[in-house]
C-alpha cells in the first residue's frame, strides 16, 4: 500500500508540473503574442507615418518644380524687357544726335 501511495504521489506530482509548465508555457506564448500584436501595430503605424511623409514630400516637391519654372518664366520675360529698354535708349540717343545734325 505505501508502494502505491507513492505511485499515486508520484502520479500526482507529475501532472501537477505538467499542468504547471503547460500553464507557464500557454502564458509565454500569450505574452510573446502580446508583444507581437504591439509590434506589428507600431510597424504599421510607422510604416502609415513615413507613406504620408513621402506623400508629403511629393507635393512639395512638385510646388518647387512648378515655382521653379514660374520663376524662369518671370526672369526670360525680366531679360527680354530689359533688352528692349536698352534698345529704346539707344534709339533715343541716336534720335538726339540726329536731331543735332539736323539742326
Amino acid at each position: 500500500m505505501v508502494g502505491e501511495t507513492e505511485q499515486q504521489s508520484y502520479g500526482e506530482r507529475f501532472f501537477s508540473d505538467l499542468n504547471t509548465r503547460l500553464r507557464d508555457l500557454e502564458e509565454k506564448q500569450r505574452l510573446l503574442r502580446d508583444k507581437m500584436l504591439l509590434v506589428t501595430k507600431g510597424f504599421v503605424r510607422e510604416r502609415e507615418k513615413n507613406f504620408k511623409e513621402v506623400q508629403d514630400f511629393r507635393r512639395d516637391i512638385e510646388k518647387l518644380k512648378m515655382e521653379n519654372e514660374r520663376f524662369k518664366e518671370i526672369f526670360l520675360r525680366i531679360g527680354e524687357a530689359v533688352d528692349r529698354a536698352a534698345r529704346k535708349e539707344d534709339l533715343t540717343i541716336l534720335q538726339r544726335q540726329f536731331d543735332l545734325f539736323r539742326e
